[in-house]
């Protein structure tokens, strides 16, 4: 099993947590960003932003979607 997939198995236990019936996933490799929508569309209406580089966008109190920037200095296999 190749090490993505197997990281991908490890985190589903934490997806599941969620409570989010769909995920969706884009990566942007040239900016090095990746988007984690929880609802499509987000129709965010607030974002917060921490310092570490990772946006939380909301609608009302519920996050609709993550923004995770230069991801490939964060995670890196």
């Amino acid at each position: 099993m190749s090490i993505a997939v197997k990281e991908i198995f490890e985190a589903l236990p934490h997806i599941k947590k969620a409570g989010v019936k769909h995920l969706w996933f884009d990566f942007d490799k040239e900016a090095d960003v990746l988007y984690i929508s929880l609802e499509r569309p987000q129709r965010a209406t607030d974002t917060d932003i921490m310092e570490n580089g990772i946006f939380f966008r909301y609608r009302g109190r519920k996050v609709v979607g993550i923004t995770i920037t230069n991801v490939s200095k964060k995670y890196t296999a």
